[in-house]
């Protein structure tokens, strides 16, 4: 079972481990001569290249509902992975051919921090999307606001056109007639109110008036 699990953007995992034996590295202290010495550190080389196997392996991989992005084996001081790098240089490389990272405590840091960096930047993305989505969504409700505006302009011009027609009418029919009966001695307590055309019409949506900044210089 591992020890950790560092959740990444996107839904994915790392995995990080850290139970390599370490006696042989601890028998090499130990030991009072070089060649014990040398033989307990192949031990130790031994037991790291056996645990990186064993992260590797399918039955290891297949515990994990989705496979993650590599797993993590932590060595908990950094001359353990030394004096097995010493005796194999190409340990840690071999180790990321089959996908098992090798961190010390100075790189797992590193390598923390820079999940932590991509936290943030997916969560920038996130906002940007969201940002997105909210000014497409304001953009339609807008354009249906000035449809709206545009048919209630639409019915004012037709409001305005029938009332200018109205008006129209009373001066030349209505009132030539209705001014008549004053000739004939009738007349009414209040003068018949003259009544002006409507001379502005509902202006469409879209059409801005100029600020005075846009509006050409004056000739002088």
């Amino acid at each position: 079972r591992p020890d950790m699990i560092v959740r990444l953007p996107a839904g994915r995992d790392v995995v990080v481990d850290s139970k390599v034996p370490l006696n042989a590295f601890l028998d090499s202290l130990e030991t009072h001569t070089d060649e014990d010495r040398e033989a307990a550190l192949n031990r130790h080389l031994g037991q790291v290249k056996r645990h990186i196997s064993q992260l590797a392996s399918k039955e290891y991989w297949d515990q994990f509902p989705a496979a993650p992005e590599f797993v993590v084996l932590f060595i908990p001081n950094d001359s353990f992975l030394a004096a097995a790098a010493e005796r194999d240089p190409s340990l840690v490389e071999s180790a990321l051919t089959k996908k098992v990272v090798i961190a010390t405590p100075t790189t797992f840091i590193a390598l923390l921090r820079a999940i932590a960096y991509g936290w943030r930047q997916e969560q920038v993305a996130e906002g940007a999307q969201r940002i997105s989505i909210l000014g497409q969504e304001l953009a339609d409700r807008l354009s249906t606001l000035a449809e709206h505006f545009g048919r209630i302009g639409q019915a004012l011009g037709r409001t305005v056109e029938s009332y200018n027609a109205t008006v129209t009418s009373l001066e030349n029919r209505i009132w030539p007639t209705a001014r008549k009966f004053k000739s004939l001695g009738i007349s009414a307590k209040k003068d018949l109110m003259d009544i002006k055309c409507v001379e502005h019409m509902p202006r469409p949506p879209g059409e801005m008036e100029p600020s005075p900044q846009e509006l050409p210089p004056k000739s002088s």
